[in-house]
Parts: C-alpha cells; structure tokens; sequence
C-alpha cells in the first residue's frame, strides 16, 4: 500500500519550512500544497474535520483572525458556517497541515509542527 504525504500551508511560514525541512532530513517523500496558490475546497477541510476539531484547525492568534469581524468570529464557532471563512481566508489555517492518504483515503492529519510530534507520527505510521 503506497502511502501520500502532503504538507499544506504557504511557503514564506517559518513553521511550514521547518516541516518542509524535517521531512526532507527524514527522506520521506511529500508533497508542497500551497493553499493560497492552488486553492482549497470544502470536501478537504471537511476531511480535514473528521481528523482535526474546529479549535485545532483555525489560527485565532494571527493576524488574519484578529482582522475578522466579530460576526465572521462568531461564524467560526460550528464547522458548517467556518469551512466557508475558510476557504476565503486560507491564512485563517494553523500551519502547516500534514495529510497522508494510504492509496485513496485520508488515513492522518495534523496540525502544526515540531520534531516531536512528527516523529512520534512517523514513528507510528
């Protein structure tokens, strides 16, 4: 069974490059999804939610958030009304955003990074 790894996230992120560059040191072979660039849609960050609660998922100390309206705050709350905030605010995304899929399905996702955690991840997988 082949096993996908993709790191979401934006390039210029110290913590995506730090993953970016622990993933590389590891030899593991992944993918760049930069989701400002290349978009993203509701059946990922729906699946995404099956994995990730709605607090982990969301930033509520960037810069982005803090600009929000407290209505658009207020729509984060449940996940129905955020994926749509989302989606039009990627930044919104705690970073980076670790998938790996085993041949067609979302077997893991994470959320941020240290070396820690991925290599207890790794470790496990």
């Amino acid at each position: 069974m082949s096993r996908q790894i993709t790191v979401f996230g934006i390039p210029n992120c110290d913590t995506v490059k730090k993953s970016r560059v622990w993933l590389q040191e590891q030899g593991l072979d992944f993918e760049f999804h930069d989701f400002k660039k290349q978009g993203l849609d509701r059946t990922t960050v729906q699946a995404w939610l099956q994995f990730v609660p709605l607090d982990i998922l969301i930033n509520r100390k960037g810069t982005t958030w803090r600009a929000l309206s407290d209505a658009q705050k207020a729509s984060a709350a449940e996940a129905d009304p955020a994926i749509p905030l989302i989606l039009s605010n990627p930044s919104l995304i705690k970073r980076p955003v670790l998938q790996m899929k085993n041949t067609d399905h979302i077997s893991h996702v994470s959320v941020g990074f240290s070396a820690d955690q991925f290599k207890t991840i790794f470790e496990n997988k």
